[in-house]
This record gives C-alpha cells, sequence and structure tokens, in this order.
C-alpha cells in the first residue's frame, strides 16, 4: 500500500468531510420532534435521557450513518468502475450491478416472501449483485476486458434484469408489491442498527481491499500492457477490483434498495474539485457522503411530503448526467 498526499487534494477532503458533519447535525435536528444542536450534542455527551436520547441515538443516528457510509461506499463503486473503464458514464447504475441486487433481493421478496431489509433479502441482492458481475464479466471478456464493451453488455444485462424486476412485481400481491416498491424506490426508513452493523463490516472490508489494490487500479489507467510492464498482473487485479466495487453497491442495495446516479456523479465531480489526473477514491468517497445525506435531508425535510432519497438522488444524477453528456460532447467537438 502506497499513500500520496496532495494540498488540494486534502483541502477538499476537509472541506467535504465538515460540511457533511454540518449536513448530519442538521439531519439529526430535524423531524416531527425538534431539537437544538445544544440538544443533539448532550444526547451524545450522556447528559439527555428519555425521549431526547432515544431519538437522537436509536432513531435518526442509524439514518445518518448510514447515508453518510451508504454514500461513501457507492461513490468508492462507481470510482473503481470509472477507472477500470477509463469512462465517465460507467458505473454500477449503468452496467448492471445494481439491477442485479435489485432482481436478487426483490425474488426473495416477493418468490420467497421474506420481508424487505431483512437478512435474506441482503443475501439475495449480495448474490445478485455478485451474479450479474459474473455475466456481465465473462460476456465482456474477449482476451481482456475493454471498457467500451463492458458498458455495452452491462446496459444489456441490466435491462434483462430490469424486465425480470418488473415481471416480478407484476406477479406479486399488492402489499408484497407496494413493500417492494419502497424498497426498490432507494429508502433510508428500514436502516437501523441492526442492519447497519453487518453493513459496515462489510463495506470497511471492501474499503480495505480497494486500500491493496488502488496502485494497480491506477497502473490500470495507462493500459494493460503498461500496467503489466509495471509489474500489475492486469486480469487478476481488475477482477478483485470488481469484486470489491461490487460487494459495495451489494450491500448498500441489500440495506436500503438500489439508490441511483450517486456512484454515477460523485467520482467525476471529486475529480473536478481536486484536479487530480485520475479517479481518487478518497475525495469521491467523502463526496459520496455529503452527496447522500444532503439528499436524504432533502427527501425528508424539504419537500411537502416525505419521498425514499433514491427520488431526490435521480433528480440530482438526471440533471448531472445532461450537463456530463453535454459537456463531453462540447469537449469533442
Amino acid at each position: 500500500m502506497s499513500v500520496r498526499f496532495r494540498l488540494r487534494t486534502m483541502l477538499v477532503c476537509v472541506a467535504l468531510a465538515l460540511v457533511t458533519v454540518a449536513v448530519a447535525v442538521v439531519a439529526l435536528c430535524l423531524g416531527d420532534l425538534p431539537l437544538s444542536v445544544n440538544e443533539v450534542v448532550s444526547a451524545f455527551l450522556g447528559q439527555q435521557s428519555g425521549i431526547v436520547e432515544t431519538v437522537v441515538l436509536e432513531w435518526r443516528l442509524p439514518r445518518v450513518i448510514g447515508a453518510v457510509v451508504f454514500g461513501a461506499a457507492l461513490a468508492v463503486s462507481g470510482g473503481v468502475f470509472q477507472s477500470l473503464t477509463r469512462n465517465p458514464l460507467a458505473s454500477p447504475d449503468i452496467i448492471g450491478l445494481t439491477a442485479g441486487s435489485y432482481a436478487g433481493g426483490l425474488v426473495v421478496i416477493i418468490v420467497l416472501g421474506a420481508a424487505a431489509g431483512s437478512a435474506p433479502v441482503a443475501a439475495g441482492a449480495v448474490i445478485g449483485g455478485l451474479g450479474a458481475a459474473a455475466v456481465v464479466y465473462l460476456l465482456a471478456y474477449r482476451r481482456g476486458v475493454q471498457g467500451f464493451r463492458l458498458i455495452v453488455v452491462g446496459i444489456g444485462v441490466a435491462a434483462m434484469l430490469e424486465a425480470l424486476a418488473t415481471y416480478l412485481m407484476l406477479r406479486a400481491k399488492l402489499e408484497v408489491a407496494m413493500a417492494a416498491a419502497v424498497w426498490g424506490a432507494g429508502s433510508l426508513n428500514a436502516v437501523g442498527w441492526p442492519q447497519l452493523g453487518p453493513a459496515v463490516v462489510l463495506i470497511v472490508a471492501a474499503f480495505l481491499g480497494l486500500g491493496v489494490l488502488v496502485r494497480s487500479m491506477h497502473q490500470l489507467e495507462l493500459g494493460d500492457d503498461a500496467a503489466r510492464a509495471l509489474g500489475t498482473r492486469a486480469e487478476p487485479a481488475r477482477l478483485w477490483l470488481v469484486v470489491c466495487a461490487v460487494v459495495l453497491t451489494a450491500v448498500v442495495t441489500a440495506a436500503a434498495g438500489p439508490i441511483a446516479f450517486v456512484a454515477l456523479a460523485a467520482p467525476q465531480i471529486a475529480q473536478r474539485l481536486t484536479r487530480t489526473a485520475g479517479l481518487a477514491l478518497v475525495p469521491a468517497a467523502f463526496l459520496g457522503a455529503l452527496l447522500l445525506t444532503a439528499s436524504d435531508v432533502v427527501a425528508q425535510h424539504a419537500l411537502p411530503a416525505p419521498l425514499p432519497v433514491g427520488v431526490v438522488t435521480v433528480v440530482i444524477g438526471g440533471v448531472y448526467l445532461i450537463w456530463l453528456l453535454i459537456h463531453e460532447a462540447r469537449r469533442r467537438s
């Protein structure tokens, strides 16, 4: 493992962290029972009891931590795929991995009758995500995996998985379909300490794996031949990078449903803020945490009625995607 520090990158990360903390405090204060910052801080210090302590530490804090951790996980996952494909449009949303996790979770909810957010649904989402990744990887493999081929194959696999998800929803009972639809919109409503603990453990394990592989990832950005000349075994390194990125996406999908566009937008925005030559995963993680936390605050408190956070991220991601396409078209013209 090797670490390099750039002053601009460090300053951007510190700024993003401070803004995320501020947004998190706002999220802890807002709700049906409004609280002051002093009440929130005193709850952390053990100086509050009763309803205030319960609201802050048991109800709101798991949701806020989930938004921070899940946003960072999605951003890092998107950064890995964009680095491997050298394409700003590559993300788990686009190449079918999120759709695989969603379909796997739906099979467990609708066919096996498990409750959304339960351990069986988590297992189904992880298996579905890994299965979709394996199918995309095998279909795109032709003496190596090229970025454009991976994206095209992924789009096709995603379309088929979305068709399967639609079929399952149409065949389900009304109450089951409604519960699955809320989960499928991407929501942090069901995130509590029981769901958060295992998810954080798996996400941290994937982060540690990527810490070992990040040097190989940056070498692969130069091309397979250059990476091999520098001592990197291209295909094994790429395979393990994909596995770690898929685990990040699948774990988030299992816990909160498919939250779209954070993985697509966060790495590219972070790169523009830090002005690094390649995609840096740490700034992307900080930006993803801020993006999802702020989106959840907007979804819960800034609209006439509370909405799943995935609805807000889709709107933000759609605006970003239009801007990115216009930017790329102007750059190439």
